[in-house]
């Protein structure tokens, strides 16, 4: 089978627009996962790289009721409007 250059170019342009479809459909479904009550939900992960602190700066947080969390099936999850408030107490201090 032989195709033109254009015709090719087509092709790889549907392509890449499905991947893009795709890959939005995939970024939807991530958020619905992590997500409770409607609310987004952010992991231990999520939260240094959000704050700019260590792992253990978080465990301490969580140890002096500074900032709630949720186990779900063994993680540690952390709802957004909790982070908000952390930050907003963090900064009236």
């Amino acid at each position: 089978m032989n195709i033109d250059r254009m015709e090719f170019l087509a092709w790889m342009e549907r392509i890449m627009d499905r991947f893009d479809m795709l890959s939005e459909h995939i970024d939807d479904l991530q958020k619905q996962r992590n997500s409770i009550d409607g609310e987004e939900l952010l992991d231990n992960q999520d939260l240094m790289q959000m704050l700019k602190i260590s792992n253990r700066s978080l465990q301490r947080y969580r140890t002096i009721g500074k900032l709630r969390y949720y186990t779900i099936s063994g993680k540690l999850y952390y709802k957004l409007s909790d982070v908000h408030q952390f930050i907003r107490e963090s900064f009236t201090k």
